[in-house]
């Protein structure tokens, strides 16, 4: 499972050749969220509020280019990195 980005201490991942819609992995230490890229909203998981919302804000930023990592992923290909949060 590939790490995509990292930010305060949560790591965005996607699993290869994984199962529509397409959705990446934000893992916040014991806190695991599952989020569909399009649209974006949480498929399954929890987590405290804010690191939802980081993780949701993200998403939207960078949609883009989770959709190309997702297609990445599927086709087996390693995905781009995200930049980091400044």
């Amino acid at each position: 499972m590939p790490t995509i980005s990292r930010f305060y201490g949560i790591l965005i991942c996607m699993f290869y050749r994984d199962h529509a819609p397409p959705h990446f992995d934000a893992v916040y230490g014991k806190h695991e969220l599952t989020v569909g890229i399009s649209p974006i909203v949480i498929l399954q998981g929890s987590a405290p509020a804010r690191v939802r919302s980081m993780v949701l804000e993200r998403a939207a930023i960078h949609q883009q280019e989770l959709l190309s990592d997702w297609d990445a992923c599927r086709q087996g290909s390693e995905p781009a990195k995200i930049a980091p949060l400044e």
